[in-house]
């Protein structure tokens, strides 16, 4: 490119057209350049962008379902944490109940002389500290006699036709049913009218 300059030292029009021309061809090639660079990043950047975004789009969902496990977890483990407070003494008391039957039964005799009469009291005292302590646990005895038939709460060991009760009810008790809050510890075992 050659300058031309004038008597003042500035360009004269022609000049600076060329100038300005061949600014321009390199513009154009590097422009071309440029844009065929671009597009190709671009394709190549769309297609890692839709790559990150379904990456991304799988670890958003992986992390809500471990999130939800998480949460499953620990509800599941609230859940069994409480029923082991609620139903801890369930063991001892199924342990003691063959305990209270037979001081129910000695309680049953009659008493023959005075030194009986006072062993029956004091077996009666023991026993009822028994009954007091497993209520406070939240031992109550089932309901049996008189009631309708329910499997979950009674055994029936035994059918009996009897006109005097209606059909499907407990007539007599065995064994005594206990329920530990609403858990049955040990069904009624019962004689049912047909």
């Amino acid at each position: 490119m050659a300058e031309k300059t004038n008597n003042t030292g500035e360009m004269n029009n022609e000049a600076v057209d060329e100038v300005v021309e061949e600014v321009f061809d390199e513009a154009e090639s590097v422009d071309e350049e440029t844009v065929e660079a671009a597009e190709q990043q671009n394709e190549e950047g769309s297609s890692l962008a839709s790559e990150l975004e379904a990456k991304l789009e799988e670890s958003e969902n992986r992390y809500f379902r471990l999130r939800a496990d998480f949460e499953n977890f620990r509800r599941r483990v609230n859940l069994d944490k409480e029923s082991s407070e609620k139903y801890r003494a369930q063991s001892l008391i199924s342990d003691l109940l063959p305990a209270i039957d037979n001081f129910e039964r000695a309680m049953q005799m009659a008493p023959e002389n005075e030194q009986t009469k006072s062993l029956l009291q004091g077996m009666d005292m023991v026993y009822r500290s028994l009954i007091e302590a497993l209520k406070k646990e939240g031992v109550e005895p089932i309901e049996a006699v008189g009631t309708e038939f329910d499997p979950h709460l009674h055994q029936a060991v035994m059918q009996v036709e009897d006109p005097g009760h209606e059909s499907n009810v407990v007539v007599e008790e065995f064994q005594k049913g206990y329920k530990l809050k609403d858990r049955v510890i040990r069904p009624s075992m019962v004689k049912v009218n047909q």
